[in-house]
């Protein structure tokens, strides 16, 4: 396998006529290995905010400072965005970076709209704010700073620990119950972890983080995405118990989904990574897809059906009773203290 990425293969981009491809070896120059490193490209949108249209996933609005991620989490919905900028789902998703250097700019020049009303904003709807790269840009830091200054509601959603280096902010932020944030933890076996999710955090350092950002009063919950039949799906109780005596105040989950190339990225990585019970993966997934690895339609695509993902939600149940008890502990953000400056000062008088 190719150490430290998600993909071991580049998949086709459905929406370019002719590809670069490398049939066979000609030679030892053009040998490549598989992992050359990471290129990181600027790209200068005009806007930054996206308005989300689907009702799964529980958020209004969405930003991404970046695109592609060097996460390399194999089963990644967001890969196939990745072709809409000429690259491809598979490794390209996650060793291409195109980063938006202009986005705190842009947040600013959004919440000056004269008619604006404020709405939480979740960073990371597509890609990971918190991505390795963020910490020499500090984009997402910048950000920060601009939800602090006008008072506005950010949801944060990651698999790194990055967020600790923000505790500050968040924590002033937090203080006026203006920002949240899900920790995405899949599994507590990192031989898993390393096959699955690469370059993320493992999940003791993930728990860590959320035992100081909880103390510092930043409501932290959990998620478990995605939930992988046959890989996975055991491991319910145990996440949820370790994220809850970590100070998480609240648990969900997804089922995977393998849209677009996603399945074909998906299938070559479990054949190599886990041959042993890589049949009985694929297949369990089929099972909650209606003998498909992805169901597109709202309220199925995210949740799965059938006995066996029903017994997943049971689980899910049992345990959430358990370890998080029945009071739902996320209260939504509040949006009455957004303050609408003139470039800093001047809407203040």
């Amino acid at each position: 396998m190719i150490k430290g990425r998600g993909a071991q293969t580049q998949v086709k981009n459905r929406f370019l006529m002719h590809e670069y491809v490398q049939e066979h070896l000609e030679g030892i120059d053009e040998y490549d290995d598989g992992a050359p490193p990471t290129k990181y490209i600027p790209i200068f949108p005009k806007t930054i905010v996206n308005k989300v249209e689907s009702p799964d996933v529980g958020m209004e609005f969405s930003m991404n400072p970046y695109q592609g991620c060097e996460h390399g989490c194999i089963y990644c919905y967001a890969r196939n965005s990745h072709e809409y900028w000429g690259y491809n789902a598979g490794l390209d998703f996650e060793r291409v970076i195109l980063y938006k250097e202009n986005a705190p700019a842009l947040l600013e020049k959004y919440f000056q709209k004269p008619n604006y009303q404020p709405a939480t904003i979740v960073l990371s709807g597509n890609t990971d704010c918190y991505q390795p790269i963020e910490r020499k840009l500090g984009i997402t830091r910048k950000l920060l700073e601009v939800f602090l200054k006008y008072k506005h509601p950010v949801g944060i959603i990651t698999k790194n620990v990055l967020a600790t280096r923000d505790a500050d902010i968040l924590a002033a932020l937090a203080k006026d119950n203006l920002a949240s944030i899900i920790f995405s933890i899949t599994t507590m076996d990192e031989k898993v972890r390393r096959k699955l999710e690469p370059r993320t955090a493992t999940t003791q350092q993930k728990l860590r983080a959320i035992e100081t950002l909880s103390r510092l009063g930043v409501n932290c919950n959990i998620m478990i995405g995605p939930i992988i039949p046959g890989l996975n799906d055991h491991e319910i109780p145990n996440i949820m118990e370790a994220a809850s005596k970590a100070g998480a105040k609240s648990a969900s989950f997804t089922m995977v989904r393998l849209n677009g190339q996603i399945g074909q990225v998906f299938e070559h990585w479990v054949e190599r990574a886990f041959p042993d019970r890589a049949d009985k993966i694929l297949n369990q997934i089929k099972g909650a897809h209606n003998g498909k690895l992805n169901d597109s339609r709202f309220g199925a695509r995210m949740r799965g059906e059938g006995l066996m993902v029903e017994s997943i939600h049971q689980l899910f149940a049992v345990s959430k009773s358990k370890y998080f008890g029945n009071t739902h502990h996320r209260p939504p953000l509040r949006t009455d203290l957004f303050v609408k400056t003139n470039r800093g000062q001047m809407g203040l008088f």
